[in-house]
C-alpha cells in the first residue's frame, strides 16, 4: 500500500499552479498589455482567463485518463500518433517554453537596470538578462536543491506584496484615468489584440496536470485544483491591473513598460514602494526561471529520449544535468538578448495557442477515453483559434516579425522532425506506452 505517498491535495496542487501562473507573467507582460489596452488592459485579462478555464476542464480530463509529466507532449502523441507532425509540434512545445523563460529573464533584467542608482539603460538590462540565465544555468549543473526549498516562501511573499499593493493602490485610483477612450471600435480591436499578449501569463496552469499521480483522488481533486488557481489568478490579475491603470497615467505607463507595475507603486508610496515591487519582480522572475529552465531541460531530455529531439540532448554532461540543458540555455540567451520582450511573448503565446488548439483537437479524438463533455472541448478549441486568428492578424497589420518568426519556428520544427524520423531514423514513442511496457 502507498497511501502515504497520495499527499498531494488540492490546495497544495492549486499553489503550485498560482505559482506557476504569477511567476514573471504579471511583471513582463502588463506594461505591454497597458500599451496596447490602455486602461481597459483588466478586460484582456479576464478574457483570457475564461479561455484557460475553458483549457483547464480539457487539460484535467486528459491529466485523469494520461498521467504524464509530458502534459501536451503526451497528449498530442495519444491524438495524433507517432508520426512527424505529433513530434514537430512538440518541438514546438519546447520552443515555446524557453521563448517563456527568455522573457522572463528580460523582464528580470529591465527590473534589475530599474534599481540601479543611475537608473535604467538597455546596456544595463542586457547585462542583467545575461547574467541570471549563466547563473541559474550553472545552478542546474551543479544540482542545486536550494532554491527549490525556497520556491514555496518565495511565491508567498511575492503573492503578499502583490495583494497588499494592489488592495492598497485601490484607495489611491484616480477616477479621471479609469475613464475608457472615445472609439468603440479601435477600443475592442485593442482588446483583443491584448488577449493575444496576456494569454502567456496564463499558461503554468498546465503544471498541476503533473501532480495526478500524487492525489489520492484524482478524478475530482484534479479539475478542483485546476479550476481554483485559474479563478484566483484571473483576480489577482484584474485587481493589479486595476491598480495600476488607476493610479499611473497612460503616458507614464509607455514610457516605463518594462517595469510599469513598480512604476505603479511610485505615486502610493514613493520610491519605497517602487524598489519594493522591484525587488519583488526580481524574487519571481529569478524563482520562475529556475523552476522553468529546470523543466525545459527535463522536456528537452523527455522528448530527446522518446526520439524527437536528436540523442545529443540527453547526453549527460555534468551530475545529472544533460547537453539539453546547454542548448536550451543558449537559446534562451540568444532570444533574450535579440529580441525585444513584446516579440518574445507574441511568438511564444502565439506558440502556445497554437498548441492548446492542437491538444483540444486531440482530444476530441479522446472524447470515449476520457468522458470529457464534447460543447466544452468545442469552446475551448474555437476561443484559442479566434484568438489566434484575430492576433496574428493584428500583428500582421503592425508588424510581420512575429508572423514571420512563427512561421519559420513551426517549418524549422517539421524540418528537424522529418530529418530525425526520416533520416536517422529515430522513432517516437509515447511515455504511457513506455511505462506499461
Amino acid at each position: 500500500m502507498r497511501k502515504n505517498k497520495k499527499s498531494m491535495s488540492v490546495i497544495s496542487a492549486a499553489s503550485m499552479g498560482v505559482g506557476a501562473m504569477v511567476g514573471a507573467g504579471i511583471f513582463a507582460l502588463l506594461g505591454d498589455a497597458s500599451a496596447i489596452a490602455g486602461n481597459l488592459v483588466y478586460i484582456p485579462f479576464g478574457i483570457a482567463g475564461i479561455v484557460t478555464l475553458f483549457l483547464g476542464y480539457s487539460y484535467s480530463k486528459l491529466g485523469v485518463r494520461f498521467p504524464s509529466m509530458g502534459g501536451p507532449v503526451e497528449y498530442i502523441i495519444q491524438g495524433f500518433g507517432t508520426g512527424v507532425s505529433s513530434g514537430a509540434f512538440n518541438i514546438l512545445y519546447w520552443f515555446a517554453l524557453i521563448s517563456g523563460i527568455a522573457m522572463v529573464a528580460k523582464a528580470f533584467g529591465n527590473y534589475a537596470a530599474a534599481i540601479m542608482p543611475n537608473g535604467f539603460t538597455e546596456g544595463k538590462a542586457m547585462l542583467f538578462t545575461a547574467a541570471i540565465i549563466v547563473f541559474f544555468t550553472l545552478l542546474n549543473f551543479l544540482g542545486s536543491s536550494v532554491i527549490g526549498n525556497l520556491e514555496k516562501w518565495i511565491v508567498s511573499i511575492k503573492l503578499l506584496i502583490l495583494l497588499v499593493f494592489s488592495c492598497v493602490a485601490l484607495f489611491f485610483i484616480q477616477p479621471e484615468l479609469m475613464v475608457p477612450p472615445i472609439g468603440g471600435l479601435n477600443n475592442s480591436i485593442s482588446v483583443m489584440n491584448a488577449v493575444g499578449v496576456v494569454f502567456f501569463a496564463f499558461t503554468g496552469f498546465g503544471i498541476i496536470s503533473n501532480t495526478v499521480e500524487d492525489m489520492a483522488n484524482p478524478k475530482k481533486d484534479l479539475p478542483r485544483a485546476i479550476f481554483l488557481s485559474i479563478s484566483i489568478v484571473i483576480f489577482i490579475y484584474i485587481l493589479i491591473s486595476i491598480a495600476v491603470v488607476g493610479n499611473l497615467p497612460y503616458a507614464e505607463i509607455v514610457k516605463a513598460k518594462d517595469y510599469a507595475l513598480a512604476e505603479a507603486a511610485k505615486p502610493i508610496l514613493g520610491n519605497i514602494g517602487f524598489k519594493i515591487m522591484a525587488i519583488a519582480a526580481l524574487l519571481s522572475t529569478a524563482s520562475a526561471i529556475n523552476a522553468s529552465l529546470y523543466g525545459a531541460a527535463n522536456i528537452s531530455y523527455m522528448i530527446a529520449k522518446r526520439g524527437e529531439l536528436p540523442s545529443f540532448f540527453e547526453r549527460r554532461l555534468w551530475k545529472k544535468s544533460t547537453e539539453g540543458l546547454l542548448i536550451t540555455a543558449s537559446l534562451i540567451l540568444l532570444m533574450a538578448l535579440f529580441l525585444d520582450l513584446g516579440s518574445i511573448a507574441s511568438v511564444g503565446s502565439a506558440i502556445m495557442l497554437l498548441i492548446y488548439i492542437l491538444v483540444n483537437v486531440s482530444h476530441l479524438k479522446l472524447l470515449q477515453k476520457t468522458g470529457a463533455k464534447p460543447w466544452a472541448i468545442w469552446t475551448g478549441l474555437l476561443a484559442c483559434a479566434f484568438v489566434l486568428s484575430f492576433f496574428l492578424y493584428y500583428k500582421s497589420d503592425e508588424s510581420y516579425l512575429t508572423v514571420i518568426i512563427l512561421l519559420m519556428a513551426i517549418a524549422l520544427a517539421f524540418i528537424i522532425e522529418f530529418f530525425i524520423q526520416k533520416v536517422i531514423g529515430r522513432e517516437l514513442k509515447s511515455e504511457i506506452f513506455l511505462k506499461e511496457k
